[in-house]
């Protein structure tokens, strides 16, 4: 029956500086409202619904004002000069400094976190190719020399 995530939505203060902040980040934006925009992720397939109000001054936590993009390896390696481009300085998560992307070997997974305009909890993530082990969270420099060894 499910074949994928469609949609997701995140609260905005200002919709057009946010318009202008996912732009940048190589969105699509699908449509726009007087206060809505939604925003190809993957043309007809799946977006991101960015709604103007007062809903923005709801509280951070992962499961209301969090989204995470898939992104491919190689990429996600770039992604902190990628971002610093564009004015967009990573952050730091799970108690690691924004040096490089961060690996979840019991979920295998690697991931990097920076925030929106709004302070909405923006991640780029990838799968690594790799079953998931029991071991705590490393920077991918560390995951990888110990898939060498």
């Amino acid at each position: 029956m499910i074949k994928g995530l469609y949609e997701a939505h995140l609260p905005v203060s200002n919709l057009e500086k946010s318009t202008e902040f996912y732009r940048g980040l190589g969105l699509e934006l699908a449509i726009q409202y007087e206060k809505t925009a939604f925003f190809w992720i993957e043309k007809n397939v799946s977006w991101l619904g960015l709604w103007e109000g007062e809903q923005v001054r709801t509280s951070y936590h992962p499961s209301l004002r969090h989204v995470a993009f898939r992104v491919e390896l190689e990429d996600l390696k770039k992604a902190k000069e990628w971002l610093k481009e564009k004015g967009i300085i990573m952050r730091e998560e799970f108690g690691f400094k924004p040096t490089e992307p961060i690996v979840m070997p019991d979920q295998a997974h690697a991931m990097v976190y920076f925030d929106d305009p709004d302070g909405n909890s923006i991640e780029f993530i990838c799968k690594l190719n790799a079953e998931p082990e029991t071991k705590p969270k490393m920077y991918l420099s560390d995951w990888e020399k110990e898939r060498r060894n």
